[in-house]
């Protein structure tokens, strides 16, 4: 019994520590000793794009996002805008109609994003087509960084990266945070083979190889990017391709965010079950695995599994496991501490970490539990986002 106790702590410990620093580690690593491999990209490389934008209920800010669409450093004649605002009750059409050069697509009924986008590339007729989102804002220089990387024939799409606009708050810092990280790991897993899942405020695609997506969708960039990635393509990180996005109104919209894209992740994982299989694409099964599949499963089930083996452990053998149970309450601790600061209004401080590390796996256990009950329709309310300065 003591020994079956020890070997499933440790194995947890293990699982957990490579998840979260030791899986960085290694692909930071790796990274390194392929990096500057690649072949040198043309600058003239200006093929016709297509710039995609899907929008509900965002008539408030279709002014700001056409012209920033319009400000972009590409010929005007080999950039196309497309709007799509399907569901919208906010009457979109009164903002666009001013501005001639972009198609505009509506209808009443709202099927979500991952039909808007469905109905939107049976207009598309470039080789290329950019997915923005429209609460984004994107640097100058966002579509002609993309599409450069289409001079290789086996890039199937490139994604761009999300930049949070900070704004002082809690949410923001958290968000900001979490993204930094995430970027590095972004960066790594394109250097060594393929990123592991696009981000949706800017995301790149060959046309030919968009596949309409099934109509309950969740998490559309992630699916598309990654069904790319199992045909055998690579899908590219272009961190200086950016788009700039005000952060959560709040933490409880932030974890709002968070609990639908676990909940999207899950149905995601039933989607892209051949990338589980090693013999197929072996280093494609490891990024995935390492950064997806156990972030969304089975590690933040060990870190609720570490509390009762620890304390288990503990009380059979003081000294180190008594010590390790006093870190994890401390840090549970710290971070229940940080929610209760944020609801009063006070800012978090150091307790930011815990705090948004602890909401993250949370999201985990509720996203998954909604997804198990069909709770996550694909026309999803969006999150409150607060508003920022660029």
């Amino acid at each position: 019994m003591l020994f079956t106790l020890l070997f499933l702590f440790w194995l947890s410990m293990t699982i957990v520590f490579y998840t979260y620093v030791g899986y960085g580690l290694i692909v930071w690593l790796w990274a390194r000793t392929v990096r500057g491999q690649a072949q040198p990209l043309a600058p003239d490389f200006e093929p016709e794009v297509t710039l995609v934008v899907p929008a509900y209920n965002e008539a408030d800010i279709l002014d700001e996002k056409v012209r920033n669409c319009q400000s972009l450093d590409y010929p005007p004649g080999k950039l196309k805008l497309l709007f799509i605002t399907d569901g919208s009750t906010d009457h979109p059409g009164q903002a666009l109609v001013t501005y001639p050069g972009v198609q505009h697509l509506h209808q009443s009924a709202r099927a979500g994003k991952s039909m808007a986008e469905n109905r939107a590339i049976g207009h598309v007729t470039t080789p290329f087509v950019i997915f923005t989102d429209c609460n984004t804002l994107l640097n100058t220089e966002a579509v002609r960084l993309l599409v450069r990387h289409y001079q290789n024939p086996q890039v199937g799409a490139v994604s761009g990266e999300k930049r949070v606009l900070r704004d002082g708050s809690t949410s923001g810092a958290g968000e900001g945070l979490y993204w930094k990280y995430e970027s590095l790991l972004k960066r790594c897993d394109s250097d060594i083979y393929s990123l592991m899942g696009a981000a949706g405020e800017l995301v790149s695609f060959r046309t030919s190889l968009f596949a309409p997506l099934e109509a309950d969708t969740v998490l559309d960039d992630f699916v598309q990017s990654m069904r790319i990635v199992d045909a055998g393509y690579r899908v590219v990180y272009e961190p200086a391709a950016y788009a700039m996005e005000p952060p959560s109104f709040s933490l409880k919209e932030e974890m709002k965010r968070k609990v639908r894209i676990c909940a999207g992740g899950w149905q995601a994982m039933g989607r892209l079950l051949p990338l589980l299989n090693p013999l197929r694409q072996p280093v494609v099964t490891f990024l995935y695995i390492s950064h997806r599949v156990l972030r969304w499963s089975l590690t933040p089930a060990l870190l609720l599994l570490l509390l009762p083996l620890n304390a288990a452990l503990a009380h059979v053998h003081s000294g180190v496991y008594t010590l390790l149970m006093g870190l994890q309450v401390l840090f549970y601790g710290a971070a229940a501490l940080g929610w209760w600061q944020v609801n009063h209004g006070r800012p978090a401080g150091p307790l930011l970490v815990p705090l948004y590390f602890t909401m993250m796996n949370v999201a985990v256990f509720q996203g998954a539990l909604r997804h198990w009950r069909k709770g996550q329709p694909a026309a999803w309310d969006k999150a409150q986002r607060a508003p920022a300065a660029v």
